[in-house]
């Protein structure tokens, strides 16, 4: 139909998309997209990760960024900057199949329950919805390398690798191990993924409108990837302010045995939650708006239909015209 292929010049060859919004293929694909960009990009962070956990955990012993490194380095070699890499890898490709996944399903689900009309009014609404409904799932996927990965990172002379760490605390905790922090995960990751998808989407969208000067349907491939890049980076800085707090009470849960999310704030104090949102600004930032172009990029590669930005649809604009 001319209203899907009327998205953006067409290349030679490039006649139409590889399958329809909404069928398995395209949920498939976007899924491994979603793999792809929450596995690779946080694995490649890995030792900033390691830092900031250690200094969420142990501020006595890992004073800042730079600090943190050095003292690493000097304990362990190089190699303890890589420490954690495999549950990372695990966990987050896991965590991408349903953030990205279900985000699209969820996002087609309840914009069919709305209708186009309320879907384009509220369409805000409808990406928080979606997103913290991927989120609930995806965690889930994610919570047991979580904790396995924090373990090896921030327990001097625990296991060091996925291999001994996941049955030693099946071992020692039971399934419970794996799972007491999902609660405060869901605090962190609930906030954080509703503002990545919802201020990614309304940035593509103004930005478009007020910076970039021409529509996208007349921007090559590669421009728009530079937008997609641009939303990511600025969505990611919100992410990071907004779910701070958060992510020191899961990294000091995980970090000790035993102890509640209470016991924890109340160790911490109020400048202890922001301890570290320095570095993790810069993690934060990098890491979503490379998600978001290793996404947008495997959509492109597999001819996935990419919607334009949202525009009111002709019935909304005749109504508004009438009164």
């Amino acid at each position: 139909s001319s209203g899907i292929n009327a998205e953006w010049p067409l290349r030679p060859g490039d006649t139409q998309y590889s399958c329809e919004v909404g069928s398995a293929k395209f949920y498939g694909l976007c899924a491994f997209g979603g793999l792809l960009s929450c596995g690779l990009t946080h694995t490649a962070v890995v030792p900033l990760d390691l830092v900031k956990c250690r200094i969420q955990v142990n501020p006595d012993k890992y004073k800042s960024l730079a600090n943190g490194f050095k003292v690493s380095v000097k304990e362990g070699g190089m190699k303890a900057l890589t420490l954690g890499w495999a549950p990372t890898l695990v966990g987050y490709s896991m965590q991408g199949i349903g953030k990205f996944g279900f985000y699209e399903a969820f996002k087609n689900f309840y914009g069919g329950l709305l209708g186009e009309e309320n879907a384009y009014l509220y369409r805000t609404s409808m990406y928080l919805a979606a997103s913290a409904s991927a989120e609930f799932f995806a965690d889930i996927f994610l919570c047991p390398m979580e904790s396995v990965k924090v373990r090896i990172q921030t327990t001097p002379g625990w296991s060091e690798t996925l291999r001994e760490g996941a049955p030693r605390i099946l071992r020692e905790e039971g399934i419970n191990g794996f799972y007491k922090g999902l609660a405060p995960l869901w605090c962190r990751q609930i906030p954080y993924t509703m503002m990545k998808f919802a201020c990614f989407e309304k940035t593509v969208e103004a930005l478009y409108k007020y910076v970039v000067p021409k529509p996208r349907s007349d921007c090559s491939k590669g421009e728009q990837l530079v937008v997609t890049f641009i939303a990511g980076y600025i969505a990611g800085v919100f992410c990071a302010i907004v779910s701070h707090p958060a992510d020191s009470i899961v990294s000091k849960l995980n970090a000790s045995q035993g102890g509640g999310v209470g016991a924890v704030v109340k160790e911490l104090g109020m400048a202890g939650l922001w301890k570290g949102l320095g570095p993790r600004i810069i993690m934060i930032g990098t890491l979503t708006a490379l998600q978001w172009f290793i996404y947008d990029s495997v959509k492109v590669a597999f001819r996935l239909p990419r919607p334009p930005p949202p525009e009111m649809p002709e019935s909304l604009k005749r109504k508004l015209a009438a009164q």
